[in-house]
């Protein structure tokens, strides 16, 4: 979605053939070729205390539920946890690809890399973070002026800990650039607290707000603004939006929205011209409410007058950029894969809508303003395209962009150039600045590798899933590896959540290429790679169908004799780490290894911690009699099997995760230890990360140790360890 998306429009996201498939693959999952020995360290023992649940009739035992204390409350669950660890430390450690790809890896994310700026006034504002530092820094620099020689630093979040465990988590300026809002966390916690800074001084001012605090737009006189926080810092569902006058204590601020659901998120924001509140309720990734109100009367003391805009439709509904007669809205609702509606201010309700960029073949992610113009961002087969339009959404071009891969925009209706970011698998981040829309592009920043990139090959395949749904992936190798039949290959997906997984550059990834390894990514359903009936097909009662694809993936790459189950590792974070849990649990045959990140793995129990009740509307509940029968058929912890060979995994959490629980990751991989075949040369392994979250925000020493636990565990079990 382009940058210019109006700012209080919040994203409730988390981190996107015809006939039955005939691949094959292989019954059993055979020993690695020159798979390196590790240590023979065993992992610690846990001990069972059963507490059998009943759902609508069934009953279920839980052996492991004392695992689900955090460690502050619980010194067994400490001390466990510090054996598991050393366990896992001394298997890692002792690989013999360790320090090499420690060295090589530490290079790599010393890389220079820089966020899509924003232009506000005659400034633009910027991240960017350079050899060691820990954190991305805010910068800003006078329109036209090089990045590289005039930016002035406006936060460093390297300076505020020196472990640097202070992450910069958003920032808003006004539309002028004078003022900047900005919030910051610790330790991965996302738990936001709102600061406001002069820009051309860079004094604070003394508003400080905290409660997980998001931002939702300045008012035009830069007195005040809207953003949304936690009532109860306690309570993820106590979240409400606010209104705050600057210097004065924000305990006072006035109430806009309030949640009054467990799984229903409000959200408010306010114009650029200060005239309307747009006031949300999202309803899960498919659909959410829409109401508009009169922000001035409001704050003159009235009670809210929410006017509807779209309310019980089965769509999205998110608003792009506001002009002064009508707002400009993105819309799901008959139309899955997106179009663009016009809504007047007078007339809001659905009757008198005007579509000025019709559905496509296409997804549509999102729309901007320039000075004379309206960029409009699409998704074709999973890579970005730009159109250029009219203000009444006729199309008269294309933005220029250097080829297959991903794109975001970044607009500002004061001015008539723009920037954005683009990546692929081949193509490092490059920030780029176009003069006008059908300009050729500048490169106003690029992340530079020492690397030839002209050796990695890049392709896009198809195969059929079990029902016949042609599901895509991408290929990335060396242009010299060929299809042997034992190839080491990892295979990424995510497949939810409405995310779509586009083409990214990932400089981690060298060293495996390098040493003739293959990276796929595998656009499941689930995602929003297709528009919206992509999404759903892949939710709810749904989710096998998730499964199934990447099976599917799996089957293809071992039938066009890329890899074999003995060399095919599978890899997945948060609702990607649900989806590794459920791969070797149903089908341990298919892969050596893999990697479960941030999990969810216990469906039967997931909603009842941390944020999760707002993750219903995608997984179910098991509080209903169809909920609990659709979990329980692959949640991975209730579907382990003793005496089963699985896989080698690697499961790892973050203590101070407020999304994913560490609970799942805790119990799977005691359960897997204590009823899996498994030993040493193919361990169950757990890493709990006590400076860390759901992933956001680490320093540089904690996610270069990341990466070298992971690449180095997926070379150990494919083969690679100690290939160069």
């Amino acid at each position: 979605m382009p940058a210019s998306t109006l700012s209080w429009f919040v994203c409730v996201g988390i981190l996107l053939g015809c006939q039955p498939s005939e691949h094959s693959a292989p019954t059993s999952v055979a020993a690695p070729a020159q798979r390196t020995n590790a240590s023979a360290s065993t992992p610690p023992t846990t001990r069972t205390e059963p507490v059998v649940d009943t759902y609508h009739g069934t009953s279920v035992s839980d052996p492991y539920r004392w695992l689900e204390a955090l460690e502050q409350d619980s010194p067994e669950v400490k001390s466990w946890t510090d054996l598991q660890n050393e366990h896992t430390r001394t298997v890692l450690d002792s690989l013999p690809c360790r320090e090499a790809l420690t060295g090589e890896l530490t290079t790599l994310m010393q890389l220079r890399g820089v966020g899509l700026p924003k232009m506000a006034g005659e400034l633009v504002f910027f991240t960017e973070r350079t050899g060691t530092q820990n954190q991305p820094v805010l910068k800003v620099v006078k329109a036209g002026e090089d990045p590289k020689t005039a930016a002035r630093v406006l936060i460093d979040p390297n300076a505020l800990s020196e472990a640097g465990l202070i992450s910069l988590d958003w920032w808003e300026p006004t539309k002028d650039g004078s003022l900047l809002a900005y919030g910051t966390s610790q330790s991965g916690s996302e738990l936001s607290e709102l600061r406001i800074l002069r820009v051309d001084t860079g004094d604070a001012l003394p508003d400080v707000i905290t409660g997980k605090a998001s931002f939702g737009g300045w008012n035009p006189d830069k007195r005040a603004f809207v953003y949304s926080g936690l009532r109860d810092i306690k309570d993820p569902y106590s979240r409400e939006s606010r209104w705050h006058v600057l210097g004065q204590d924000a305990a006072g601020d006035r109430v806009i929205v309030k949640q009054t659901e467990p799984s229903r998120i409000p959200w408010a924001g306010i114009t650029d011209d200060g005239k309307w509140f747009l006031v949300g309720l999202s309803d899960g990734w498919q659909r959410n409410d829409l109401w508009i109100a009169d922000a001035p009367a409001w704050i003159a003391g009235n009670e809210l007058n929410r006017i509807p805009v779209a309310v019980g439709l089965d769509g999205r509904f998110e608003p792009q950029f506001s002009e002064s007669g009508r707002f400009v809205m993105k819309t799901t609702f008959e139309s899955p894969r997106g179009r663009l509606v016009s809504v007047a201010w007078g007339t809001p309700e659905q009757a008198s809508w005007k579509t000025i960029v019709p559905e496509g073949s296409a997804v549509l992610d999102g729309a901007g303003r320039t000075k004379h113009a309206m960029l409009v961002s699409w998704e074709a087969d999973v890579h970005s395209e730009v159109t250029i339009h009219s203000p009444e959404g006729q199309r008269t071009g294309s933005v220029h962009l250097p080829g297959i891969g991903t794109a975001s925009v970044s607009t500002s209706d004061e001015h008539g150039n723009f920037f954005a970011f683009y990546t692929s698998y081949n193509s490092p981040r490059t920030i780029l600045s176009y003069d006008g829309p059908k300009a050729n592009p500048s490169v106003w920043a690029k992340t530079e590798v020492l690397a030839d990139l002209s050796s990695i090959q890049v392709t896009q395949h198809f195969t059929p899933s079990k029902d016949g749904t042609k599901i895509p992936y991408f290929m990335v190798r060396w242009k010299d590896v060929t299809a042997t039949g034992a190839n080491p290959t990892l295979l990424y997906a995510y497949g939810g959540f409405n995310v779509s997984l586009t083409p990214a550059f990932q400089a981690t990834m060298l060293p495996w290429l390098e040493r003739g390894g293959i990276s796929v990514v595998a656009n499941l359903r689930g995602g929003s790679e297709y528009g919206e009936a992509w999404h759903r097909a892949g939710m709810q009662a749904n989710k096998q169908n998730v499964f199934d694809d990447l099976y599917a993936v799996a089957g293809a790459l071992v039938s066009d004799r890329w890899t074999d189950a003995s060399h095919l590792a599978v890899e997945g974070g948060s609702n990607g780490g649900l989806l590794t849990g459920v791969a070797v649990t149903q089908r341990p045959e298919l892969f050596a290894c893999a990697i479960s990140a941030v999990p969810l793995l216990d469906m039967l129990r997931f909603h009842q911690f941390l944020i999760a009740k707002y993750w219903v509307p995608e997984y179910g509940s098991s509080e209903t009699p169809e909920g609990f029968r659709v979990l329980q058929a692959y949640s991975p912890y209730q579907n382990v099997t003793a005496g089963t060979p699985y896989p080698a995994v690697l499961f790892t959490a973050g203590e101070n995760d407020s999304r994913v629980h560490p609970l799942h990751a805790r119990k799977m991989a005691a359960l897997m230890q204590a009823q899996a075949t498994n030993g040493p040369d193919d361990p169950i392994l757990l890493w709990v990360d006590r400076d860390a979250g759901h992933g956001a925000g680490k320093p540089l020493a904690l996610r270069v140790r990341d990466e070298v636990d992971q690449w180095s565990f997926v070379m150990w079990q494919t083969g690679l360890c100690g290939e160069r």
